[in-house]
């Protein structure tokens, strides 16, 4: 029987959800301290968590908005966010399951809106972006972080392969210019972007998404047979961790 791809989410993250509520790198993370900072200052009464996850981008914008809205397509992962949200006592955070690219929200519904780890996994990656600008007020702030593309084809290739073996879930991480690109063209003004580096420790990494055995070691055959070039921009170990390049871009909506 041939799945959709949001099928293919649900499958991939819906048992694994407590997993990522207590994965470290979701968890914690200079991207997530300059979230907070922004948050802070921004002081949003109706904030949206796109593509929400383990909902640790919610939990954060709770202590500094009115209202949080959790959006992700497993309802699962939503599940756990509520518990989650009632143990650290936050009782301004509420749930909804849909897709990144069909938001069943007015125009104008929230002014803060920020999406973290979850625009690689959309089917439509500038659908899910026109959506974001489209339930943000005008004027009102955006903050897209997720893993990026380094752009050379070479690199490009290795980490999309990798990815998708890990994670069958997996759509595309994006170069730079393409974020800056689909913005621009979705009605974001860009503000200001920052990058980071990211340690990826692989028994974590690939035990996190419970990838198979034989995925697992064609990852490795790939990281083994890379290029030169390809081992010294992954900083790929011998025991398969690398580094993941991140992007954070702070937008306006126009």
């Amino acid at each position: 029987m041939r799945k959709a791809h949001e099928e293919i989410i649900e499958a991939q993250f819906g048992p694994r959800a407590r997993a990522y509520v207590e994965s470290a790198v979701h968890a914690r993370g200079a991207d997530l301290d300059a979230l907070e900072e922004i948050a802070r200052q921004q002081r949003p009464k109706r904030a949206l968590d796109l593509g929400a996850g383990g909902g640790h981008v919610s939990y954060l914008m709770a202590r500094h908005a009115e209202q949080v809205t959790a959006v992700d397509l497993s309802s699962e992962m939503l599940a756990a966010v509520n518990t989650t949200a009632r143990e650290k006592g936050l009782a301004n955070v509420r749930t909804v399951e849909a897709p990144a690219e069909r938001l069943p929200f007015d125009d104008g519904s929230f002014d803060f809106v920020a999406c973290r780890y979850s625009a690689h996994h959309w089917r439509d990656f500038h659908a899910g972006a026109r959506e974001a600008r489209r339930v943000l007020r005008t004027g009102a702030s955006a903050v897209f972080i997720d893993a990026y593309s380094p752009g050379s084809p070479l690199l490009d290739t290795h980490l999309q392969a990798v990815e998708l073996l890990r994670d069958t879930s997996h759509v595309r991480d994006y170069s730079a210019s393409e974020w800056l690109a689909a913005l621009g063209r979705s009605g974001f003004a860009l503000a200001a972007s920052r990058t980071w580096r990211l340690r990826m420790d692989f028994p974590v990494w690939t035990a996190r998404m419970r990838t198979p055995p034989g995925n697992i070691s064609a990852i490795r055959a790939l990281q083994q047979a890379a290029s030169a070039e390809t081992k010294a921009h992954f900083a790929i170990e011998d025991n398969g961790s690398f580094m993941l390049d991140i992007l954070m871009i702070e937008a306006s909506a126009e």
